[in-house]
């Protein structure tokens, strides 16, 4: 019989709750498809619970779950996650971990490092995706049309007029952003918001733009779904909200998630359904992302233009209700889960240097000379 899988939820992100609720339907997927799941919730607070299978969001409202086993991850000596001393026997772990360090890389890293096969991409990949700088500059060298992003300095302006959407640097969803007229307005935003202290850009604010979303992933090949269209509010700002996205749709767990508002598929043009799904394979090749990953755009409708806006690679509900017409819920997350076990990348962990810079360096006393800074 073969091992069963995880589901790793939670995790240090402003996106804690949300990532509740994914890890919380992607177990129910799997377990009623007849797999084996271990659930484990990754607390506030930076400990590791196995929790009670079927667990509801409100059993973590007030901290952790009734019945649940502390799990000790161990990266030196017998590595691995434990319980009770015992090594959990695990095939491969479904990470839902939205934001921070989920879908920044971190997590990929750690469980690389502890010898278990994680879904989602490298810590590489996972950080140039979460680093809206560093991906807008990718779109722009690649040639993948996106609107112009600059850092927000605080000594030069940035190079076209407000007004401005200010975002963080390294933040995920819509937490933090602001519009501003001007680079001073941002400054001080940047100054009082603890989501833009870390860091911030700037991206011309075009209210007229549209959302548009579609999904790729890629195992056993690289396959993307229909366009979507997320409802914005009436809201003046045009900007599609954390709430929005997250809390519409009524009550339950799938709040927000699957029922969020949407017009499914979107009705535009066949030829920018057409250019959505040539654009997201191209942000598939350009940034390795892999398993099941959201690509955000933008749409022109006057002028017919589509813009790449952004890049998730832990998405909210995993998109399984973008999947759901062309594949069902079990097979996206078990293929991506095969994926992790069976095709994880490797890189190199250690040198190949036999030892021999080792021996050529000498005496570190003699390395140190004149790096004790000026003299008299």
């Amino acid at each position: 019989m073969s091992s069963p899988w995880a589901v790793l939820f939670g995790g240090p992100s402003p996106e804690h709750e949300i990532s509740i609720l994914t890890g919380l339907q992607s177990e129910r997927v799997l377990t009623a498809s007849g797999e084996q799941v271990l659930p484990i919730y990754w607390a506030p607070n930076g400990e590791w619970w196995l929790v009670p299978s079927a667990t509801e969001a409100k059993d973590y409202l007030n901290g952790v779950p009734k019945g649940a086993k502390a799990v000790d991850v161990r990266l030196s000596g017998d590595t691995g996650l434990y319980v009770k001393k015992r090594a959990l026997d695990i095939s491969a772990v479904l990470l839902t971990l939205h934001g921070g360090v989920g879908e920044g890389g971190g997590a990929a890293a750690l469980f690389t490092l502890l010898g278990i096969p994680a879904t989602g991409s490298t810590l590489f990949a996972g950080a140039v995706g979460m680093d809206k700088l560093a991906f807008g500059g990718l779109m722009e060298v690649a040639g993948i049309p996106t609107l112009r992003r600059e850092l927000l300095s605080a000594t030069r302006s940035p190079s076209f007029p407000g007004p401005y959407i200010v975002k963080p640097r390294f933040g995920g969803s819509s937490i933090g952003i602001e519009i501003v007229e001007d680079a001073d307005a941002a400054r001080a935003i940047a100054r009082a918001s603890a989501h833009l202290r870390a860091g911030a850009v700037v991206e011309p604010y075009r209210p007229e733009l549209v959302d548009l979303n579609i999904s790729f992933r890629t195992y056993p090949q690289l396959e993307v779904t229909a366009l979507e269209k997320p409802v914005r509010s009436s809201s003046e700002s045009g900007l599609y909200s954390y709430a929005e996205k997250y809390l519409s749709g009524g009550a339950g767990s799938e709040a927000g998630l699957s029922s969020a508002p949407r017009e499914f598929p979107a009705d535009v043009d066949p030829a920018i359904a057409t250019l959505a799904a040539e654009l997201a394979t191209r942000v598939a090749e350009v940034t390795a992302l892999t398993g099941v990953v959201r690509v955000d755009l933008l749409l022109d409708e006057a002028a017919g233009s589509l813009y790449v806006n952004e890049v998730n690679s832990i998405p909210g509900a995993m998109s399984l209700y973008l999947w759901a017409p062309q594949v069902n819920a079990a097979t996206v997350l078990k293929d991506a889960l095969v994926e992790a076990r069976d095709r994880r990348v490797v890189l190199p962990a250690s040198g190949f240097g036999s030892g021999a810079a080792l021996r050529a360096a000498g005496g570190i006393a003699g390395k140190l000379v004149g790096l004790d800074g000026p003299r008299g």
